[in-house]
């Protein structure tokens, strides 16, 4: 018969020398494993020999599961221990206060342009960022398969609306604009600040960013009302009465005439927003009549006023969530 009271003691021996719980279990394995030293236990002999071994293999088994048990729990308590004395608090230390957090700055930007706008009598409107395909691209005249769309490649959601049509996160927040004249009468002047979701990424886009558009609607408003309401926006955003800007023909499926609208920085000049006189199919999808009222549109992003404000030159700094950026915003 094998010797069990030798392997018993080589395993209480292992048992308590092993200093971890990996080790331990190695150990364990040396003596209980599928291969281990007890597995080739074979009694033999007549009937009494054999279950008087089986009394014995038992009882060393016992033995062995027992010193394993309470190893195991000497090297969780030492580990316990070892963790409460790392993470101790000294109590006479004095508390740490909880820092202030700081506007970020394009939340910033955003609250200076709203104050700027509803300042000369802009109202501010909020909408939805899962929009239908009427709302965002048809009512602003620009139909299924037209090819301003694919400037403007997005996001779409696995959810239809009425017609069929998949829903869209916003490419821009024009769609506020008609949202806002359907449900209020002439004469209208808004703005609507939000996020919005274009296939963009790099050092001047971002898949997420906000834009701000406005929109003043009457029966007698014209493009110099534009062009003096934007310019007086510039100079009293940028601080710089001096500020030059220029409107410069652009192309936009939803306004016609349409303007980019650039300003001089620093001895160059700056494309910084979309413009023009509302189209009057944009007018009529408003409920509006377009041979009664006019009025003009623009659209400004607010990542790219704020880098211009404050110099910083890539925009994916303001979504990184580097404090050593943000805190520069006190």
């Amino acid at each position: 018969m094998q010797d069990l009271g030798g392997i018993v003691e080589r395993a209480l021996a292992d048992f308590a020398a092993a200093p971890d719980p990996a080790s331990l279990e190695n150990a364990k394995a040396r003596y209980l494993g599928k291969a281990g030293e007890l597995s080739g236990f074979r009694p033999q002999g007549s009937p009494e020999e054999r279950r008087a071994a089986g009394v014995a293999f038992n009882s060393a088994k016992q033995k062995i599961e027992a010193a394993l048990e309470a190893r195991r729990a000497v090297l969780a308590e030492a580990k316990l221990s070892a963790r409460l004395t790392e993470q101790a608090l000294d109590v006479t230390l004095p508390g740490r206060g909880r820092a202030r957090g700081n506007i970020h700055p394009v939340i910033r930007t955003w609250q200076r342009i709203e104050e700027i706008w509803r300042s000369i009598g802009f109202e501010v409107a909020d909408g939805p960022e899962i929009e239908t395909d009427w709302f965002n691209f048809t009512a602003l005249n620009s139909p299924e398969n037209h090819p301003s769309r694919s400037m403007q490649d997005t996001f779409y959601v696995d959810v239809k609306d009425a017609k069929g049509l998949p829903l869209v996160l916003r490419t821009h927040t024009s769609p506020m604009q008609v949202r806002y004249a359907r449900i209020h009468k002439p004469p209208i002047k808004v703005i609507a600040p939000g996020r919005t979701y274009r296939v963009d990424s790099d050092a001047t886009h971002s898949p997420m960013f906000h834009q701000v558009e406005g929109l003043w609607i009457d029966e007698n408003i014209s493009f110099a009302d534009l062009k003096g309401v934007y310019t007086e926006f510039l100079r009293r955003f940028f601080e710089n009465d001096a500020l030059e800007v220029r409107f410069r023909p652009s192309f936009f499926p939803f306004t016609e005439p349409s303007a980019e609208i650039d300003m001089k920085l620093k001895g160059r000049w700056l494309e910084i927003s979309g413009s023009g006189q509302v189209h009057p199919s944009v007018v009529r999808n408003f409920g509006l009549d377009p041979e009664r009222y006019i009025g003009f549109a623009f659209g400004s992003g607010l990542e790219r006023l704020t880098m211009l404000r404050y110099g910083i030159e890539d925009l994916r700094l303001f979504f990184d969530g580097d404090l050593r950026f943000l805190e520069q915003f006190p």
